[in-house]
């Protein structure tokens, strides 16, 4: 049986699209080039998974002579969003406070981004 398709990225996703982020429009040998995991994925896993990615949206492509050329269509700030959205609707019961409650009860954070998480929270309407 298929492993069910993931909405959001998955980890090896995540690391193209890092890539793509950071370099802009790539073809899929500048992609497994500019990976830094060690060994590095073959170039057809590369260009699968590139192909996946533009399935879900989060890419285009545009043809370069031979070359395919892939570019975001999704920046970070919108990824981090959907997979929020996911992680709050899939464990929190769709419920951003059960999500802050338990950051705030579960995570250590410095008294300099608390301050800035009452000051963001504050200027909330």
């Amino acid at each position: 049986m298929p492993r069910p398709k993931s909405p959001v990225l998955t980890d090896g996703e995540l690391r193209l699209m890092r890539v793509l982020w950071e370099r802009g429009e790539s073809s899929v040998g500048q992609v497994t080039d500019a990976l830094r995991e060690r060994p590095k994925p073959a170039y057809n896993t590369v260009q699968t998974m590139l192909r996946i990615l533009e399935r879900k949206r989060y890419l285009k492509h545009r043809r370069m002579g031979r070359a395919f050329l892939f570019s975001p269509v999704v920046d970070r700030t919108s990824a981090r969003r959907r997979a929020l959205r996911y992680l709050i609707t899939r464990f929190f019961d769709g419920s951003p406070n059960l999500l802050a409650v338990n950051l705030l009860e579960t995570e250590q954070l410095a008294p300099d981004e608390l301050k800035r998480l009452k000051a963001r929270i504050e200027e909330t309407p």
